[in-house]
C-alpha cells in the first residue's frame, strides 16, 4: 500500500495545483462511486447498458476509486497500511465469533 501512495504521490507531485481539498475529493469519490455503481447495475441488475453506452469495467471503475481514495489519503498525510491494520485487528478481535465459519 505504501508503493501505491508514493506512486500517486509521484504523479500528483508533477503539477503545481497538488491534491484537491478534502470536499472535492469526498466529491470525486462519490463521483466514482456512482460510476461503479452504474456497472455493477449493468453487469448484474435489471438495467441493461444502451447500445451506444461506453464499455467500460468494474475493474476500471474499482481502479478510479483506488485512485481517488490515495489521493484523499495522501492529502490528508495518512498511512493506509496503518488504516488498514487497525481495521482488520478490529475484525479479528471485535467481530471475530460474529460470523459463521466454514468448516475446516
Amino acid at each position: 500500500m505504501k508503493e501505491l501512495q508514493q506512486e500517486v504521490d509521484a504523479y500528483i507531485s508533477q503539477f503545481k495545483e497538488g491534491y484537491f481539498s478534502p470536499l472535492a475529493l469526498t466529491a470525486r469519490m462519490t463521483e466514482e462511486l456512482g460510476e461503479l455503481a452504474r456497472e455493477v447495475n449493468h453487469y448484474y441488475g435489471e438495467k441493461p447498458k444502451k447500445k451506444d453506452e461506453e464499455e467500460k469495467t468494474i475493474e476500471e471503475e474499482l481502479g478510479d476509486m483506488l485512485f481517488v481514495m490515495i489521493c484523499f489519503a495522501n492529502s490528508l498525510n495518512i498511512d493506509l497500511e496503518a488504516a488498514h491494520d487497525r481495521v482488520m485487528e478490529k475484525f479479528n478481535t471485535r467481530d471475530k465469533d460474529r460470523w459463521t465459519r466454514k468448516d475446516s
